[in-house]
C-alpha cells in the first residue's frame, strides 16, 4: 500500500468518532427515518391484438395484512410458503388493481372501472391520472363493461362529485350480477362481509339510469366481444374473449386473486369469494381452457401490466408475463 493510501486510510479513521459524536441517533441504534416513496412512471401498456390496441391501465395496489382466514380453511403457513416461494412477503399481502381497455372504431371499451377517486396520496384510486397519461379521454368511453359488482371494480363510476365518470357510456353488466346485487331481498342471503355491496351498486348506478344493458351468459357484448360466464366469485360473476381475426385474449377479471398465490394453488379459497366451491371449480375450467389453448390473458389482480400466459405447473398453474419488448 502506497503513502497516499496509507494517508487517506488514516484520514478516515480519524474522521469516523467525529460523525459518531455527531450522529447520536445512530450512536444509539435508532432507526434511520423511512425515506420517502419513490415517484413512478404513469402506469398504462399497450399490446394489439390482431389490428385492435388494448391498454391496461394501473389504478395502483393496497397491502393487506395477511392473516388466517384470508385462506379459510388453509393454514397460514402452507399460504406463507407458498407465497415465499413466489418471493413475496409472507406478513402482507399486496393486491394490484388494472383495468382493461380496448379501443374500437367506435370509441374506448373499458372493462370495469376501478376503486373510483380517492384522498391525496392514497395508493389506489389512479384510473382517472393513468388514462390521462394514456391520452385516453373518458369521454371517448362508449361501453363499460362489467365482470362483477364488487367496490374495487364499480367504484370508478363516479366523479367526487358523485357525477358520472363515464358521460357517453353505455353499462353492460352480466343479468345474473344484476338480478343478485339490485334485489335487497337477497341481503341475508349474501356473505354478511358482501352486503354493503346493495347499497354500494344502487348508488353508483343511480347517474346511468337508462343506460344500462343486461346480457345473458354468453352472449355477444358487441363485435369481437364475448361474456364467458365464471360465476362463484359473485353470483353473476363473468369473464370476456376479445378475438379479432385469429388472435384472442381474455380478460380473467376476478377469476383469480393474485396468480402467484390462487393459480399456482387453485384449491386455495379466498375469503372474498360468494361462493367458494363454485369459484374453485369456475377457476379450474377456465384456466386449464386458457392454458391448453394458449390464449393471452389479462388479470384483473395480475402484476402490472397484467397480462401474460397461464401454462399448466404440476396441479396448478403458473403466470407467464408477456415479453414487453414485443408489445407492437
Amino acid at each position: 500500500m502506497d503513502r497516499r493510501h496509507l494517508m487517506l486510510g488514516a484520514a478516515g479513521a480519524l474522521a469516523a468518532p467525529a460523525l459518531w459524536r455527531a450522529s447520536p441517533a445512530l450512536a444509539q441504534g435508532a432507526p434511520a427515518a423511512a425515506p420517502a416513496p419513490l415517484a413512478q412512471p404513469p402506469g398504462f401498456y399497450r399490446f394489439r391484438v390482431g389490428s385492435r390496441t388494448v391498454t391496461m391501465l394501473h389504478d395502483g395496489s393496497r397491502a393487506i395484512p395477511l392473516a388466517q382466514g384470508f385462506v379459510p380453511a388453509t393454514p397460514l403457513a402452507e399460504v406463507q410458503r407458498v407465497l415465499a416461494e413466489s418471493f413475496l412477503p409472507t406478513d402482507t399481502f399486496r393486491i394490484p388493481f388494472t383495468l382493461t381497455c380496448l379501443e374500437t372504431p367506435n370509441g374506448l371499451v373499458l372493462f370495469d372501472t376501478g376503486n373510483g377517486p380517492q384522498p391525496a396520496g392514497a395508493p389506489v384510486g389512479l384510473l382517472a391520472a393513468n388514462m390521462r397519461a394514456a391520452g385516453l379521454d373518458p369521454a371517448r368511453v362508449t361501453t363499460v363493461v362489467f365482470s362483477h359488482f364488487h367496490g374495487d371494480h364499480v367504484g370508478g363510476l363516479l366523479n367526487a362529485d358523485g357525477s358520472a365518470a363515464f358521460p357517453n357510456a353505455e353499462l353492460v353488466v352480466p343479468a345474473s350480477e344484476w338480478a343478485w346485487w339490485t334485489d335487497t331481498g337477497n341481503e341475508s342471503r349474501s356473505p354478511e362481509s358482501q352486503r354493503g355491496t346493495f347499497p354500494n351498486v344502487a348508488r353508483r348506478f343511480a347517474p346511468y339510469q337508462g343506460k344500462v344493458r343486461q346480457i345473458a351468459a354468453d352472449a355477444e357484448v358487441l363485435p369481437g366481444v364475448t361474456a364467458i360466464a365464471a360465476h362463484g366469485h359473485t353470483p353473476g360473476h363473468t369473464v370476456y374473449r376479445i378475438a379479432d381475426g385469429a388472435e384472442q385474449l381474455i380478460f380473467l377479471a376476478d377469476l383469480t386473486n393474485r396468480p402467484e398465490l390462487f393459480a399456482r394453488r387453485p384449491d386455495f379459497r379466498v375469503a372474498f369469494d360468494f361462493d367458494p366451491a363454485a369459484a374453485e371449480a369456475t377457476r379450474r375450467r377456465i384456466l386449464d381452457m386458457v392454458s391448453t389453448d394458449r390464449i393471452r390473458v389479462t388479470g384483473y389482480h395480475f402484476p402490472f401490466p397484467a397480462t401474460g400466459h397461464m401454462a399448466k405447473d404440476g396441479q396448478g398453474y403458473r403466470f407467464v408475463a408477456s415479453d414487453w419488448s414485443a408489445a407492437g
